[in-house]
């Protein structure tokens, strides 16, 4: 047999029969190392082209994708679903899963959340796994009503996952005014809790759009601004509370100078960031947040993926 004719019983070999390089080695009166040279070479020259037969197979390109593009860490991609009330616990199940395994690689011991429906769902699925050196802490001040956008309970809850310490970030997620604000940062216990939350080893927050669909929107702007308003001056939707433009830039406008959560550049010092956001209705926002680079992880469901590639 001649050299194309060798790659070519290798590849039917190992691919169709199943075999083993050692036992095709043996076979050919090969060495292991020259089999595995050939079925390189296959794929190379195209003589073996692989195909996937499932849904999951789009997504992982779609990963690959983001991640050439928006120099991304790493990307999660979840097959959209039917029925769009679902993509909050369909996207929380596919990042529990991937914190899981993320989390214990790296030996996180600083972990920083947000909230929002997502982040609820991802404790629901979470794997528990005693981490007692780990601390759990939110990023920004919150509203006292309902489970989604009640940092203490985030919090919580991802601290019990892990069995580790909860340090909470006591405040509204808005002051009443940019003095206000102002005034409570300047407090020491402040000061020290910006410091700490900005060198976690991992931070996760959701993203919010710029309509009455956003938790932010219908329950946490400040009493006098309304999303109209924001949407006037550019907004396509929020960060940890800071309303970003399209190019996934802070809006000049005053609720960004009362929002109790750190600066975006500080976030920025993390090394870790999951940021997720999932739905068409999420598209404008997600887009923004890649501009701006300020994921290193992103967690985003399959047509909204394609859509922002197809930008």
């Amino acid at each position: 047999m001649d050299q194309n004719d060798l790659i070519v019983r290798a590849s039917w070999l190992y691919h169709v029969e199943g075999l083993t390089q050692a036992q095709i080695a043996d076979r050919l009166y090969l060495t292991r190392r020259r089999v595995n040279e050939m079925l390189a070479q296959a794929h190379r020259d195209g003589v073996v082209k692989v195909s996937f037969n499932s849904k999951l197979a789009d997504c992982v390109a779609l990963e690959a994708e983001l991640c050439q593009r928006f120099g991304l860490e790493d990307a999660i991609v979840v097959p959209t679903p039917e029925d769009a009330s679902q993509i909050h616990k369909i996207m929380g199940r596919a990042v529990a899963a991937y914190l899981d395994r993320f989390i214990a690689a790296h030996n996180i011991r600083s972990f920083g959340v947000a909230w929002g429906s997502t982040l609820r769902e991802t404790i629901q699925f979470m794997t528990p796994q005693p981490r007692e050196d780990m601390e759990v802490h939110s990023m920004t001040g919150g509203l006292t009503q309902g489970t989604e956008i009640n940092t203490f309970e985030i919090v919580r809850g991802f601290a019990q996952v892990f069995s580790a310490h909860c340090r909470y970030f006591v405040a509204p997620i808005y002051a009443e005014s940019p003095e206000s604000r102002d005034a409570i940062i300047s407090q020491t216990v402040f000061r020290r809790t910006y410091e700490t939350i900005c060198n976690v080893d991992l931070a996760y927050f959701s993203v919010g759009d710029a309509s009455n669909r956003s938790l932010q929107v219908r329950y946490g702007l400040p009493e006098g601004i309304g999303i109209e308003e924001l949407k006037e001056h550019g907004a396509v939707g929020d960060l940890a509370g800071r309303f970003l433009n399209a190019e996934g830039k802070q809006l000049d406008h005053t609720i960004n100078r009362q929002v109790l959560a750190p600066e975006l550049t500080s976030l920025k010092t993390i090394r870790h960031r999951l940021i997720v956001g999932g739905g068409a209705h999420k598209v404008p926002i997600v887009t923004a947040i890649l501009k701006g680079g300020h994921p290193t992880i992103l967690a985003i469901d399959a047509e909204s993926a394609k859509s922002i590639l197809r930008q």
